[in-house]
């Protein structure tokens, strides 16, 4: 295969296996009716998602680079067709779990792998957009899975079957196309892969905490909209459309895309500063859409939200590995994920837990409140950082 063929089919691949992950959104509210699931229960089997990425970075980060890049994404491809089989068959909470968690485990794989792949085998003339197109593979993947999931629900039979179905057609033709792709690393006989160490050098500690607390933020946001916005728009909003549904969380990931790409030109001080403004402005309209059941302000949210949250975490990736040295990139990287990860799991369960006890709206309430404290916290920090900065010079 060529190699301008080759960088096709990998992003198509990575397009792909970002997109499997997030196909689930729309269908949850058929599982909640079927097994009579609370809201708490649905984001927990959202979230088992993120324990499978975790799982995948911390455990194969680092493998592609002994045993090869392509072995690592047929993995990845077979782990997201073994994920919509396990959905297509799911008579249970277990079955659900166990296909969040192989989701997470193909998504973990793909987000390291298939970045490194699409940078390795990029042709000359395309180098300089190589990061936009990776960007906007791995996004635009994850805002596709809900608006084309919300479509195949709404209009076409067997809601709970057919998305997996196509799910995995797309797969099967990824896993084709990263069969063909030449080997990007030369694999040393008696290579041996191993675990990604954690770590956070003292020297970036200040930078790396002002970053993920504004990072955590968004990424919180992102799981409120893909886990639990279906269920609010439903009986909250009161539409019942599945498509519009995927629509609302297919623009949270499109803005964010937009804005990591639109935006990558801007210093890293600046925009996260920017970034936690704009996420206190969009978390204020989420709260604003719910308190006055208004579709448009929601949509809106989910603007504003993608946006900011597309900048603090890319301008805070930015900022952390800009102070590093090579060798020392991958750890903290994964380090930096583990936090994200964590956000966009363990806040959104506990926005079911309250929307269970308290309510919809008053989870929502509580949860934009709580995101919008974290960002100003970010913010004050970035502030102080930059004044102190300002002052030493």
């Amino acid at each position: 295969m060529s190699r301008p063929l080759a960088f096709v089919a990998i992003t198509y691949a990575f397009a792909v296996a970002m997109m499997g992950t997030t196909m689930p959104t729309p269908v949850y509210s058929f599982y909640q009716a079927e097994f009579g699931f609370s809201v708490f229960v649905v984001t927990v089997i959202f979230a088992a998602y993120a324990l499978g990425v975790l799982a995948a970075l911390l455990a194969f980060g680092r493998w592609s680079d002994s045993l090869g890049r392509r072995p690592l994404l047929l993995a990845g491809v077979a782990l997201g067709i073994a994920s919509a089989l396990v959905f297509v068959f799911a008579g249970s909470l277990t079955a659900l779990l166990i296909g969040r968690v192989l989701s997470g485990l193909s998504a973990g794989i793909f987000v390291g792998t298939a970045t490194v792949t699409l940078i390795e085998l990029v042709p000359d003339k395309w180098r300089s957009k190589a990061p936009a197109i990776a960007t906007a593979a791995n996004i635009g993947g994850l805002g596709l899975g809900p608006l084309i999931a919300g479509v195949l629900v709404q209009y076409l039979p067997e809601p709970t079957h057919l998305t997996f179905v196509v799910d995995i057609g797309l797969l099967v033709v990824a896993g084709v196309a990263v069969y063909f792709v030449p080997e990007t690393v030369t694999v040393a006989r008696g290579a041996r892969p191993h675990m990604q160490r954690l770590s956070i050098p003292a020297p970036i500690r200040g930078t790396f905490v002002r970053a993920a607390i504004g990072g955590f933020a968004g990424f919180a946001v992102l799981g409120l909209f893909t886990g639990v916005s279906p269920g609010f728009m439903t009986h909250v909003l009161g539409i019942d459309n599945h498509a519009v549904g995927g629509l609302v969380v297919f623009l949270t990931f499109a803005s964010s895309a937009t804005a990591q790409i639109a935006f990558r030109g801007l210093s890293a001080a600046f925009a996260m500063r920017a970034g936690c403004v704009v996420l206190i402005v969009g978390v204020s309209a989420l709260c604003l859409s719910l308190l006055l059941t208004s579709l448009p302000l929601l949509v809106v949210a989910a603007l504003v939200c993608g946006i900011g949250q597309g900048v603090t975490f890319s301008k805070g990736m930015a900022a952390v590995t800009a102070e590093l040295p090579v060798d020392r990139r991958a750890e903290v990287t994964s380090t930096f994920f583990v936090v994200l990860y964590i956000a966009i799991s363990v806040p959104v369960i506990g926005a079911g837990a309250a929307a269970s006890a308290w309510g919809l709206v008053t989870a929502g309430v509580v949860f934009s409140a709580a995101v919008a404290a974290l960002a100003l916290v970010s913010l004050i920090l970035l502030i102080a950082e930059s004044r102190s900065h300002e002052q030493a010079n």
